[in-house]
């Protein structure tokens, strides 16, 4: 491919602007300063390096993320009244180009304005697609401090199935545990609209604080901070795609 290409599709600039990045001599591939747009140069595998005017970066055919989302922060590209996540990006990432009218990454669904946690990011249609289906049934575990005590009763509750107010049809937790007296560890497949919040609410609690920890096999545990993203593995990236929800966990304590 050559780079005024590879620099566009990466999300630098338009092919014009690339040009000219690299024509000034603010381009380096491997650490070798080029010069000649229609260079062309290997990227498959996703191995190749360069740097745009001293800014580090890897060529990705496709952009893969993990956000952990802080709170304060909205997962819209046009915010109404708290920053955007988008803004936590660099701009190559914002800027990518997209088939239809929107550019860069997007968010594979949506967490509120005070919900915490694990957050993926692609410029894969086919991608959001697949997680984003409910038929898919890829677990999302969220980590729930409630107003009032958490008790057997609510837990068997959850697992049922509770009914919400737009929706006859009950909404079970594919798993549930009491983690302390007013935590809860929640596991669902679906993703309705504050679908934690009112399912809390269904059962005669409140939710206090909500952080999803875990998207499939793929978790925060690694030690990513708030306000902090990084590229997914090829093979996180595939243990998503085959991701399906397990069996039913009860509990009321540990």
């Amino acid at each position: 491919m050559h780079l005024e290409e590879i620099l566009y599709t990466q999300g630098f600039g338009t092919r014009r602007v690339c040009a000219g990045l690299i024509q000034q001599g603010f381009v380096t591939v491997e650490g070798r300063p080029q010069t000649d747009p229609g260079a062309d140069f290997d990227t498959t595998g996703d191995t190749l390096r360069f740097t745009v005017q001293g800014t580090a970066w890897e060529y990705h055919e496709k952009a893969y993320l993990m956000l952990h989302k802080p709170a304060g922060t909205e997962c819209s590209q046009k915010p109404s009244t708290y920053p955007s996540i988008y803004t936590l990006l660099p701009s190559p990432l914002r800027l990518r180009p997209n088939k239809g009218a929107v550019q860069g990454v997007q968010a594979i669904g949506r967490l509120d304005q005070d919900t915490t946690g694990l957050l993926l990011l692609t410029d894969d249609g086919q991608f959001i697609h697949r997680m984003g289906s409910p038929k898919h049934h890829v677990p999302k575990v969220y980590e729930v401090t409630t107003k009032h005590p958490v008790d057997a009763g609510q837990v068997e509750r959850l697992l049922a199935g509770v009914v919400l107010d737009d929706d006859p049809k009950p909404v079970r937790a594919a798993a549930c545990e009491a983690t302390g007296e007013l935590q809860l560890s929640l596991t669902l497949t679906e993703g309705k609209y504050h679908q934690v919040k009112r399912m809390l609410a269904a059962v005669g609690n409140r939710v206090e604080a909500l952080h999803r920890s875990r998207i499939g096999g793929l978790s925060l545990s690694d030690g990513l901070a708030p306000g902090q993203w990084r590229w997914l593995a090829t093979d996180e990236v595939e243990a998503l795609r085959n991701a399906r929800s397990g069996q039913p966990k009860v509990g009321v304590g540990r």
